[in-house]
């Protein structure tokens, strides 16, 4: 497994596509990279010298912003939203979707799973409630 930029890639995928386990590396960075240092797309992860290795990793942190900058980017600019206290930073601060999509229905990534809310009670709570009542 070669490493680039403190990230293990997969040595037994192509180049091109190993490059994507890099944070803030996508498809079209990925074919660029690769164009731009002028290795073989076909070639893989495994079969790349030392010499391509240490090319492809100064020719990211050079041109691109990847991994602990690009998180740190990300972070700061969520936080800034929370700071200020506009929409987004609300939603962000409550955990729900920020782009406008529906909660009615749906959100269950954001939201987390369903907490029903005073619908269904045991046996242990009807008891304590006679109790309470007496």
């Amino acid at each position: 497994m070669p490493r680039v930029i403190g990230v293990d890639i997969p040595g037994k995928k192509r180049v091109e596509y190993a490059l994507r386990y890099i944070y803030g590396v996508g498809p079209a960075v990925a074919r660029a990279v690769v164009a731009e240092l002028k290795i073989d797309p076909a070639k893989k992860a495994d079969d790349l010298t030392g010499e391509e290795i240490t090319a492809l990793s100064k020719l990211l942190q050079e041109k691109y912003v990847v991994e602990g900058d690009l998180r740190r980017n990300v972070t700061g600019n969520i936080r800034r939203l929370i700071a200020v206290n506009c929409y987004r930073g609300i939603r962000h601060r409550r955990g729900l979707p920020v782009r406008g999509q529906r909660t009615s229905t749906n959100a269950r990534t954001r939201k987390g799973p369903r907490k029903t809310v005073g619908a269904i009670r045991g046996k242990a709570a009807r008891s304590a409630a006679k109790v309470a009542s007496k």
